[in-house]
Protein backbone atom coordinates (compact mmCIF):
# COMPACT_ATOMS: atom_id res chain seq x y z
CA UNK A 1 0.00 0.00 0.00
CA UNK A 2 1.41 3.36 -1.06
CA UNK A 3 2.04 5.94 1.64
CA UNK A 4 0.04 9.14 1.16
CA UNK A 5 2.17 12.23 1.73
CA UNK A 6 0.43 15.08 3.54
CA UNK A 7 0.51 18.40 1.70
CA UNK A 8 -0.90 21.50 3.44
CA UNK A 9 -3.88 23.15 1.76
CA UNK A 10 -2.07 26.45 1.11
CA UNK A 11 0.99 24.71 -0.36
CA UNK A 12 -1.30 22.96 -2.83
CA UNK A 13 -3.04 26.27 -3.57
CA UNK A 14 0.38 27.87 -4.19
CA UNK A 15 1.35 25.19 -6.71
CA UNK A 16 -2.01 25.00 -8.54
CA UNK A 17 -3.33 28.59 -8.41
CA UNK A 18 -0.73 31.12 -7.23
CA UNK A 19 2.14 30.16 -9.56
CA UNK A 20 -0.02 30.41 -12.72
CA UNK A 21 -1.59 33.69 -11.52
CA UNK A 22 1.79 35.30 -10.78
CA UNK A 23 3.26 33.94 -14.01
CA UNK A 24 0.39 35.45 -15.98
CA UNK A 25 0.73 38.86 -14.29
CA UNK A 26 4.52 39.24 -14.37
CA UNK A 27 5.46 36.95 -17.31
CA UNK A 28 8.35 34.99 -15.80
CA UNK A 29 10.60 33.03 -18.16
CA UNK A 30 10.89 30.10 -15.74
CA UNK A 31 8.73 28.66 -12.96
CA UNK A 32 11.76 29.02 -10.68
CA UNK A 33 11.51 32.84 -10.97
CA UNK A 34 8.04 32.89 -9.42
CA UNK A 35 8.31 34.31 -5.87
CA UNK A 36 7.58 31.94 -3.02
CA UNK A 37 7.18 32.13 0.72
CA UNK A 38 10.44 30.99 2.35
CA UNK A 39 9.73 31.33 6.06
CA UNK A 40 7.58 33.05 8.66
CA UNK A 41 9.29 34.62 11.68
CA UNK A 42 7.30 35.10 14.88
CA UNK A 43 8.81 37.58 17.33
CA UNK A 44 7.46 38.82 20.65
CA UNK A 45 9.07 41.33 22.96
CA UNK A 46 7.94 40.87 26.56
CA UNK A 47 7.22 44.14 28.33
CA UNK A 48 8.24 43.96 32.00
CA UNK A 49 10.50 40.94 31.50
CA UNK A 50 13.27 42.64 33.47
CA UNK A 51 11.13 42.80 36.63
CA UNK A 52 9.29 39.48 36.30
CA UNK A 53 11.07 36.42 34.83
CA UNK A 54 7.81 34.39 34.73
CA UNK A 55 6.47 36.63 31.95
CA UNK A 56 9.14 35.29 29.57
CA UNK A 57 8.34 31.69 30.55
CA UNK A 58 4.62 32.31 29.91
CA UNK A 59 5.36 33.97 26.57
CA UNK A 60 7.63 31.06 25.63
CA UNK A 61 4.82 28.56 26.28
CA UNK A 62 2.26 30.64 24.40
CA UNK A 63 4.55 31.19 21.40
CA UNK A 64 5.33 27.45 21.27
CA UNK A 65 1.59 26.65 21.27
CA UNK A 66 0.83 29.20 18.55
CA UNK A 67 3.70 28.10 16.29
CA UNK A 68 3.39 24.36 16.86
CA UNK A 69 7.12 24.11 17.56
CA UNK A 70 9.47 25.12 20.37
CA UNK A 71 10.22 28.84 20.58
CA UNK A 72 13.49 30.26 21.93
CA UNK A 73 14.19 33.10 24.35
CA UNK A 74 15.76 36.28 22.94
CA UNK A 75 18.29 38.03 25.14
CA UNK A 76 19.47 41.64 25.30
CA UNK A 77 22.62 42.42 23.35
CA UNK A 78 23.87 45.24 25.56
CA UNK A 79 23.43 47.03 28.89
CA UNK A 80 20.88 49.87 29.03
CA UNK A 81 20.90 51.48 32.46
CA UNK A 82 17.72 53.53 31.94
CA UNK A 83 15.74 50.30 31.49
CA UNK A 84 17.66 48.44 34.24
CA UNK A 85 18.70 46.03 31.51
CA UNK A 86 21.88 43.97 31.58
CA UNK A 87 23.50 42.19 28.66
CA UNK A 88 22.14 38.65 28.31
CA UNK A 89 18.84 39.20 30.16
CA UNK A 90 15.78 37.51 28.60
CA UNK A 91 13.57 40.13 26.92
CA UNK A 92 11.39 38.19 24.46
CA UNK A 93 10.72 35.02 22.48
CA UNK A 94 10.95 34.09 18.80
CA UNK A 95 10.60 31.19 16.40
CA UNK A 96 10.95 30.58 12.66
CA UNK A 97 8.50 28.42 10.70
CA UNK A 98 9.39 26.73 7.43
CA UNK A 99 7.78 24.29 4.97
CA UNK A 100 4.73 22.40 6.29
CA UNK A 101 4.50 24.21 9.65
CA UNK A 102 4.78 27.55 7.85
CA UNK A 103 1.84 26.78 5.54
CA UNK A 104 -0.20 25.35 8.43
CA UNK A 105 0.38 28.48 10.53
CA UNK A 106 -0.49 30.77 7.60
CA UNK A 107 -3.70 28.82 6.98
CA UNK A 108 -4.73 29.15 10.66
CA UNK A 109 -3.78 32.83 10.68
CA UNK A 110 -5.90 33.64 7.61
CA UNK A 111 -8.94 31.46 8.32
CA UNK A 112 -9.20 31.56 12.13
CA UNK A 113 -7.02 34.15 13.89
CA UNK A 114 -7.34 37.34 11.80
CA UNK A 115 -11.16 37.17 11.69
CA UNK A 116 -11.08 37.19 15.52
CA UNK A 117 -9.42 40.63 15.61
CA UNK A 118 -11.80 43.34 16.89
CA UNK A 119 -13.00 45.78 14.19
CA UNK A 120 -10.91 44.00 11.55
CA UNK A 121 -10.75 45.96 8.29
CA UNK A 122 -7.93 44.05 6.60
CA UNK A 123 -4.17 44.32 6.98
CA UNK A 124 -2.13 47.33 5.86
CA UNK A 125 -0.42 47.35 2.47
CA UNK A 126 2.29 49.71 3.78
CA UNK A 127 4.35 47.21 5.79
CA UNK A 128 6.57 45.90 2.97
CA UNK A 129 10.30 46.49 3.39
CA UNK A 130 11.27 47.05 -0.27
CA UNK A 131 12.94 43.63 -0.58
CA UNK A 132 9.80 41.51 -0.83
CA UNK A 133 9.24 40.89 2.89
CA UNK A 134 6.13 41.83 4.85
CA UNK A 135 5.75 42.38 8.60
CA UNK A 136 2.36 42.16 10.28
CA UNK A 137 1.91 43.47 13.81
CA UNK A 138 -0.58 41.71 16.05
CA UNK A 139 -1.66 43.65 19.16
CA UNK A 140 -3.08 40.74 21.18
CA UNK A 141 -1.89 37.14 21.26
CA UNK A 142 -5.38 36.01 22.36
CA UNK A 143 -6.65 36.04 18.74
CA UNK A 144 -5.00 32.64 18.30
CA UNK A 145 -7.27 29.71 19.21
CA UNK A 146 -4.30 27.86 20.77
CA UNK A 147 -4.24 30.40 23.62
CA UNK A 148 -6.49 29.70 26.61
CA UNK A 149 -7.78 33.15 27.59
CA UNK A 150 -8.30 32.08 31.23
CA UNK A 151 -4.58 31.30 31.61
CA UNK A 152 -3.28 34.54 30.04
CA UNK A 153 -1.53 36.69 32.65
CA UNK A 154 -0.55 39.55 30.32
CA UNK A 155 -1.72 40.65 26.86
CA UNK A 156 1.27 40.92 24.52
CA UNK A 157 1.54 41.74 20.86
CA UNK A 158 3.83 40.11 18.33
CA UNK A 159 5.38 40.68 14.93
CA UNK A 160 4.87 38.17 12.14
CA UNK A 161 7.33 38.56 9.27
CA UNK A 162 6.69 36.84 5.94
CA UNK A 163 10.00 36.31 4.12
CA UNK A 164 9.63 35.76 0.37
CA UNK A 165 11.92 35.42 -2.64
CA UNK A 166 10.16 38.34 -4.35
CA UNK A 167 12.38 41.15 -5.65
CA UNK A 168 9.83 43.95 -5.33
CA UNK A 169 7.01 44.95 -3.00
CA UNK A 170 4.50 44.52 -5.83
CA UNK A 171 5.51 40.88 -6.41
CA UNK A 172 5.41 40.14 -2.67
CA UNK A 173 1.99 41.82 -2.38
CA UNK A 174 0.58 39.73 -5.23
CA UNK A 175 2.06 36.53 -3.76
CA UNK A 176 0.63 37.11 -0.28
CA UNK A 177 -2.71 38.34 -1.62
CA UNK A 178 -3.06 35.23 -3.80
CA UNK A 179 -2.20 33.04 -0.81
CA UNK A 180 -5.17 34.61 0.97
CA UNK A 181 -3.89 37.40 3.23
CA UNK A 182 -6.77 39.91 3.59
CA UNK A 183 -5.17 43.21 2.58
CA UNK A 184 -7.13 46.47 2.88
CA UNK A 185 -8.58 47.72 -0.38
CA UNK A 186 -6.13 50.36 -1.63
CA UNK A 187 -8.88 52.28 -3.48
CA UNK A 188 -10.93 52.88 -0.29
CA UNK A 189 -8.03 54.64 1.46
CA UNK A 190 -7.68 57.32 -1.25
CA UNK A 191 -11.05 59.01 -0.51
Amino acid sequence: MAEVKYIPRLEEKYKKEVIPALNEKFGYKSVMQVPKLVKINLNQGVNGAVADKKLVDNALGEMSNIAGQQAVVTRSKKDISNFKLRKGMPIGVKTTLRRTKMYEFLDRLISVSLPRVRDFQGISVKAFDGRGNYTLGITEQIIFPEINIDKVTKINGMDITFVTTADTNEEAYELLKNLGLPFKDMNKNKN
